[in-house]
């Protein structure tokens, strides 16, 4: 029960925070932005040592004390930019660990408001579309199918303008690549859904584009594991199995840290080891047909 009523406290503050922030008008901007180009927030000396305390604590995977930080800037300025999408990527990372799903639609919600804010504040900004995506992919997990196709329809252009505006952000490449393949293998009453109830399914989703999206963020990022996981998955699903082998075994070099990585690390390992049974025993009866 504490921790249920810690999720309801904190939904109820973020839709305090939404109210708060109903009349500011959206940022104008264009251009692309790079990583070095997130500008830091106005904000006053104490505040900034909150942001600088939220980092280092979301650096060190310390999550849930990293959005109270966050939640304590936001209570003082409630526009702060990299405060609200930061805030929502710990919310989603936060909700996904919980196997109950109330407490997962807490978070998953709140983190829709966070980054709806976040785009109010800054419409161009590519954190804040990513965050958005980021939520929508994570609350689409909960929903009915119809509410499911929905929010794949409302990721694309988030996804689409976060990799644009953040060319060098691996997170979105990886994203936009998980937007594609899934899109491109809705199932056959998806896509009779889609087409007669939706006005269609979402355009230009690709597997090969969704590959060379995986490629790219594992390029930019090469010791994530995650990123070597859904790029070996891919590869293996389109009978590309040489090429997910390589990035399973560029997998198991890599040290994990945290409890998640560690799930993955595990899956990569066990992948592998099934990929190399199969290869033995193709082998195996390869030799036994010559002889």
């Amino acid at each position: 029960m504490g921790v249920m009523r810690r999720v309801l406290r904190f939904t109820f503050g973020v839709l305090g925070l939404w109210g708060a922030l109903g009349a500011l008008p959206a940022a104008q901007g264009q251009g692309t932005t790079t990583a070095s180009q997130v500008a830091a927030d106005s904000l006053p000396a104490g505040l900034q040592l909150l942001m600088e305390q939220a980092k280092t604590q979301q650096e060190q995977y310390h999550d849930s004390e990293a959005l109270a930080k966050y939640e304590q800037v936001l209570a003082k300025a409630p526009a702060a930019y990299n405060a609200l999408w930061q805030a929502a990527i710990l919310s989603v990372r936060i909700g996904a660990r919980y196997t109950d799903e109330t407490r997962k639609s807490a978070y998953f919600s709140a983190a829709r408001l966070y980054a709806n804010r976040a785009l109010v504040v800054r419409a161009d900004g590519a954190e804040g579309h990513y965050a958005e995506a980021l939520a929508l992919a994570n609350q689409a997990t909960l929903l009915g199918a119809r509410g499911r196709l929905l929010a794949y329809r409302e990721m694309k252009s988030h996804v689409f303008k976060a990799v644009a505006r953040r060319p060098d952000w691996a997170e979105a490449w990886q994203m936009l690549g998980r937007w594609h393949y899934r899109v491109d293998h809705y199932n056959l009453l998806e896509r009779v859904f889609s087409r007669l109830l939706l006005g269609g399914m979402p355009s230009g989703a690709g597997t090969r584009k969704a590959i060379d999206a995986l490629v790219r963020a594992h390029e930019l990022s090469p010791k994530r594991i995650e990123f070597c996981y859904d790029l070996a998955r891919v590869h293996l699903n389109q009978g590309q199995r040489s090429r997910a082998i390589a990035v399973l075994q560029e997998a198991m070099e890599l040290t994990p840290v945290t409890a998640e990585e560690l799930e993955i690390s595990r899956r990569c390992r066990r992948l592998l080891e099934q990929l190399n049974r199969q290869l033995h025993r193709q082998l195996q009866r390869h030799i036994r047909h010559k002889a």
